[in-house]
Parts: C-alpha cells; structure tokens; sequence
C-alpha cells in the first residue's frame, strides 16, 4: 500500500531563531505579495456595519485569504532555495489603487535551512 506524499513544511516564525533548531544555513531575502480589490459588495456590507457597528466579516476573510496566499508563496521561494524554515518575518498591509479600492498585503523574512 502506498504512502500519501506528505507536503514539505516550511516553518514560519517572527522571531529570529527555532527554539532548539540551530540555524545551518542563510539563504536569503524572500518575499510574499498578494493584492486584492475591495468587492463593492462588502463594501456596502461594511458600510452599514459602521453605521451599525460589528464586524465585516466579509472584509476580514478576504484579509485572512491574502494573508495566507502571500506567506504561502514566501514558504514556496524557501523551499525552492532549499530551506526548511523562515524567520525574522514581518507581515504588512497597504491601501493602494484610486481612493483605496484594493488592499496589498507583503510579508518578508529571511529562508533558512535548520537542523534538528
């Protein structure tokens, strides 16, 4: 019977080191860029939510979905230089476009490759 292929995993932290893990080598600078245009629906959703109060729930599962398409495909520039591990990572959202339509979301930090 055949194993399933298990995904590499690429560990993320925003610290400089793995506890317990010492640092074999640096790999270098790698980056993470998503950006995502603001829906007019959940911006009128957004709107009555602040006249009303609450969450936007629309506008913070877009965040989280750009949050985690930009650290996946920093994770992918670290695997591909042969890392296991990125540290020192710094997450940044930015309003860009005419009057704010779109919302760009970079992580940086540094690939490493750790031993055990």
């Amino acid at each position: 019977m055949d194993s399933p292929v298990r995904p590499k995993v690429i560990l993320v932290t925003t610290t400089n080191t793995v506890e317990g893990h010492p640092v074999e080598a640096y790999l270098g600078l790698v980056t993470g860029e998503v950006i995502v245009g603001a829906n007019i629906f959940r911006d009128i959703g957004a709107s009555i939510r602040d006249i009303f109060g609450g969450r936007a729930a629309g506008y913070e599962r877009a965040l989280s979905a750009a949050r985690a398409e930009a650290i996946q495909a920093m994770q992918a520039q670290c695997d591909k230089r042969g890392g296991n591990a990125v540290i020192g990572v710094d997450l940044d959202y930015e309003v860009v476009g005419k009057k704010g339509a779109m919302l760009m979301v970079s992580v940086t930090g540094t690939a490493v490759r750790v031993g055990d």
